[in-house]
């Protein structure tokens, strides 16, 4: 394929060819006229005797013969390396004495799948997949998450000060049962399939009613953007497999949907944005204390929905993909 600065175009050369071949034009002088070097003016002229119109074209840089290429044994091994263990490039070229950029090669020559696109337990091209409207699949799911002390964790200070702090805090929070320490908090995420937009909630628990009490404040939440659910997916856990859980999505005629088990992936959405959302926010800085990373948390979450542009949605937010932003319709 001619470069973006090249003088000749398929045309050009065929117009230059039929100047020195048929018309009779020196060399000199159609390099001269076409801008080119007499060498060039040649190379095409020549070809054009040769080969006709055809002659014209682009032709591979390939080399005919590339002694220092790879050879099929080696490139076999490589491929049965990588599809029995799904390593990457460096492990295999480090199991076969080989350069890493080489082993990179051989996959791409093949086509395989790149690792985060297989299945790593079996192997198998992930398929992915995206509903055509929001609210035809909302993704739900809880992320456990670990309170900072006061004073700032491990992260912030290092384990010995951070193990002082969580035992200074020990007593200020307590769970159900009346135990003190500093505890966790419950993160409950709901992302819509389509748009990407998410509702998310710091709670203390992951009981059946606290996640029936988050979902209705979701459902409310997509409803004023002008989303109306059809469907749910979550995992298996217990408060998704209770009757209350159930009866609850019921009521708004809204089918229920339950990954495989052991297959989180099925949930991918929403696993995702618990994999943003501690990258950026929870784990983003070395917070004094889990209050004042919780005042962070609902501006984080509106420049997630508004401003911070998605991947797999052109670089735009999950707004822009919202039928009513602003919930001034509704």
């Amino acid at each position: 394929m001619s470069h973006r600065n090249a003088p000749l175009s398929e045309l050009g050369r065929l117009r230059l060819a039929r100047c020195v071949v048929d018309e009779g034009w020196p060399l000199r002088r159609a390099a001269e006229r076409f801008q080119v070097s007499p060498a060039t003016a040649k190379r095409w002229a020549d070809r054009y005797r040769a080969h006709g119109e055809a002659g014209m074209a682009d032709r591979s840089s390939r080399p005919h013969r590339s002694p220092a290429r790879t050879s099929t044994r080696i490139e076999r091994r490589v491929i049965k390396v990588r599809v029995l263990r799904r390593w990457g490039p460096a492990r295999i070229a480090y199991l076969l004495g080989l350069n890493p950029s080489t082993v990179h090669q051989i996959l791409r020559r093949y086509k395989l799948a790149r690792l985060m696109h297989l299945d790593r337990a079996t192997g198998r091209v992930i398929r992915r997949y995206e509903h055509d409207a929001p609210g035809d699949l909302v993704h739900v799911d809880i992320k456990k998450l670990g309170n900072i002390p006061d004073g700032g964790g491990h992260r912030a200070v290092g384990r010995q000060a951070g193990q002082r702090h969580r035992t200074q805090t020990t007593g200020k929070t307590r769970d159900r049962n009346g135990n003190s320490h500093v505890g966790y908090s419950y993160l409950h995420n709901a992302v819509d399939d389509h748009s990407r937009l998410a509702y998310s909630e710091i709670l203390s628990d992951e009981r059946k009613e606290t996640a029936v009490a988050f979902w209705q404040r979701a459902r409310d939440f997509f409803a004023a953007h002008g989303i109306t659910v059809q469907r749910v997916l979550t995992d298996n856990g217990s408060c998704y497999k209770s009757r209350l859980w159930a009866q609850a999505l019921a009521d708004d005629a809204i089918t229920h949907k339950r990954t495989r088990p052991y297959r989180p992936q099925t949930n991918g959405k929403v696993e995702r944005f618990n994999r943003t959302l501690l990258e950026e926010w929870a784990y983003a800085r070395p917070y004094q204390s889990e209050t004042e990373r919780r005042a962070t948390f609902t501006g984080w979450l509106h420049t997630y929905n508004h401003h911070r542009g998605h991947t797999a949605l052109g670089g735009q937010p999950p707004a822009t993909r919202v039928p009513n932003l602003s919930g001034q319709y509704t």
